[in-house]
This record gives structure tokens, C-alpha cells and sequence, in this order.
């Protein structure tokens, strides 16, 4: 039973084929022992870089691109994500193998890195089909999950040789100047102006608590589970926006996107994690959860679940902003204006419980 909930990959998608053969070739000259021809197939998860599985007689694979059209100077930079794993893998045991990166062009008209595949549920929306868990479960998943969050945040930074990853301290005032100009520059007719929230947030600026290795993108649909005991984390997938920041402002990140059973049904129609289920912990026993193994007290969490709404609305909005403006015809993006209003109505909401 257990190896049917391992996460698959689906078919290539039109226009997204890999040049398997230059890939092939390049590999062999890097990897001892490689044989065979590989099975070539896409995963379907994710709205960014390219994802693919190499599997081969004597090796399973995944290689990482940017989309067509994109430079690894901008946010898709494979060389950065690679050396990251790569220089957390001894300190963090949860990333995945690094195998090879390219950066000459050349061979698939863009950079990439192949890792080694680790097999495992990935708990998307749902969980895959035959998985159940009792409360009990999903509650000690909760707890395996915020544990790996807590991991990460104490990594040595200097010992892991990541003391360049980013700019250091005055990190939440940078991370509120530049959502607000990103949302700005994303605003169409049709979504609030939100200065009400970013006066709030600009006006509640905490210091930085600390200054550590943070993930930016921490999901359960960026977890993988052994598939013989789901509550245990084998790998944390994803890497391409860690950084050194504020471990709150990451928590933050990570509720923006927890939806939990008593929500509303906009929140739930948004749901991208089984969150939801019996036993899962609410938002408020995630932070309190974090606490405790920390030893943080936060008193002013208000200002860090505000920041992950208005940057998840700032995100929603950018997408948004390129179907508007007919830079995509992609029509799962036609309704992100009413996500962008729903969090603003729901920032709003949390500041004046705030007081």
C-alpha cells in the first residue's frame, strides 16, 4: 500500500519538453555509473520553475529549470537554489541530494540542476488517494512539520557557509518597503489601494528578532512524508527563495496559506494543504506550538499574520496583473482580483482585532 501514495510525476506538458538527449549526454560526463536511457516525466505541482524526473535504470533524478523566457539573474536562479542545498545538506539533513548544476546555456537553452529524487507522499490539497489519518495522526504530523521550521531556524549559519545568503539585519523593514512597492507596481483598477494595511504594518514595525536561515516558501505541499509512517518529514523541497531573515516573518509566510476547518469558504476554496482535516492544528496552535520549542514569546503576532496576507495578496496581485494585462491567457488566473480584495478584507479584519 505505501508505495501507492508515493508522489508521481505526470506526462510533459505541450511547449515544456526537455532536450533529454543534450541532458542525457551532459550527465553521463558528471555522473559515475549512470546507464541507460531515461523515463522522462513532469511534475505538475507549483506555479515556477520547471520540474522534472530523470529516471533511469540506475538512477532516479529530478531536474530543476526556469520557464522559457526567464534568466538565471532573476528570481528563477538555479545556481543560487543549487548552492544553497548544497552548502545546507550537512547542516539540515531534510534537503535533497545535490547531484549536478549547468550553468552554460547552451546545452538546454537554460541553466539547471538535477538532485536526487526522494520518494515520498507529498500531502497536496488532499491527501493521496487510500492515506487516512485519525486526529491523532494528523495532529502528530503538525507537530513532525513545524518541527523540521524549527530545525532550519537554528542552523548555524557561519557553519554551514551561508553567511552570504542575504543582507542581514534590518530585514522587516526591507521585507515591508518592498511589498508595498511591488504591490504598487502590480495595482490595477479593480483591487483596493491598501495603504490602510501598509500605513498599519510600517506603523507596527517590530526589530528583527533574530537573523536566520529562513525557507519563504514553508508548505506542507513542500514536505515529503514516509510513505510507511506520514507523520515522519524525509525531505523539505523547494528552495528557491530562502534567505537569511526573520524567523516570525517566515512563520508568517507559512499561516498565510494554512487554512484550517472553521475558515470561510473563500479560504477554504483556496486551500493548497490538507490543513483542514481533523486534528490538524489551528493557526493560533501552529504559533503556539513554535513557542514552545523555540522559547520565543510573541506579542504582537497580529503584525506578522498581517505581513504573510498582504504578501500573499502582493503575489496574488502580480499573477493577476499579467493576465489583465494579456502578458497570459492562463484562465485559472481571471479571479485573482477577488483574492486580492478577500485579503485585504481579511488583513483588515486581524488589525482590528489587534485593536
Amino acid at each position: 500500500m505505501s508505495n501507492q501514495l508515493i508522489d508521481t510525476a505526470d506526462d510533459v506538458r505541450d511547449g515544456e519538453e526537455l532536450d533529454v538527449g543534450a541532458v542525457d549526454a551532459w550527465l553521463k560526463q558528471r555522473v559515475e555509473g549512470l546507464q541507460g536511457q531515461p523515463e522522462v516525466t513532469q511534475f505538475s505541482g507549483g506555479a515556477s520553475n520547471w520540474t522534472y524526473r530523470l529516471a533511469y535504470p540506475s538512477h532516479d533524478l529530478i531536474l530543476r529549470r526556469p520557464p522559457a523566457g526567464t534568466k538565471a539573474a532573476s528570481a528563477h536562479d538555479m545556481a543560487r537554489e543549487y548552492r544553497v542545498q548544497e552548502r545546507l545538506k550537512p547542516v539540515f539533513p531534510y534537503v535533497p541530494p545535490m547531484v549536478a548544476l549547468c550553468e552554460d546555456t547552451s546545452v538546454i537553452g537554460a541553466e539547471f540542476y538535477v538532485m536526487e529524487r526522494l520518494p515520498g507522499i507529498i500531502p497536496r490539497a488532499n491527501m493521496p488517494r487510500g492515506l487516512e489519518m485519525d486526529p491523532a495522526t494528523a495532529r502528530r504530523l503538525c507537530h513532525s512539520v513545524i518541527d523540521k521550521l524549527v530545525a532550519l531556524h537554528q542552523v548555524d549559519v557561519d557553519a554551514a557557509g551561508l553567511g552570504d545568503l542575504g543582507r542581514g539585519s534590518g530585514y522587516v523593514k526591507r521585507q515591508i518597503e518592498g511589498w508595498t512597492e511591488r504591490f504598487e507596481r502590480a495595482r490595477t483598477w479593480n483591487v483596493p489601494r491598501f495603504s490602510y494595511v501598509t500605513r498599519w504594518l510600517t506603523d507596527n514595525m517590530p526589530e528583527d528578532v533574530a537573523t536566520c536561515v529562513i525557507h519563504n516558501d514553508f508548505r506542507l505541499d513542500n514536505c515529503v512524508l514516509d510513505p510507511d509512517d506520514p507523520t515522519k518529514v524525509t525531505g523539505i523541497l523547494d528552495w528557491e527563495m530562502a534567505t537569511l531573515g526573520d524567523p516570525l516573518m517566515d512563520l508568517g509566510n507559512a499561516l498565510a496559506l494554512w487554512t484550517q476547518a472553521d475558515d470561510d469558504r473563500i479560504a477554504r476554496a483556496m486551500r493548497r494543504q490538507p490543513t483542514h482535516l481533523p486534528g490538524m492544528l489551528t493557526r493560533a496552535e501552529v504559533v503556539e506550538y513554535y513557542c514552545l520549542q523555540t522559547g520565543r514569546s510573541i506579542d504582537n503576532w497580529a503584525f506578522y499574520e498581517v505581513y504573510g496576507l498582504f504578501r500573499l495578496a502582493v503575489i496574488a496581485q502580480q499573477i493577476y496583473y499579467r493576465y489583465h494585462h494579456k502578458q497570459t491567457r492562463n484562465p485559472t488566473f481571471r479571479h485573482l482580483w477577488v483574492v486580492t480584495h478577500y485579503l485585504y478584507w481579511r488583513s483588515r479584519n486581524v488589525i482590528r482585532r489587534a485593536g
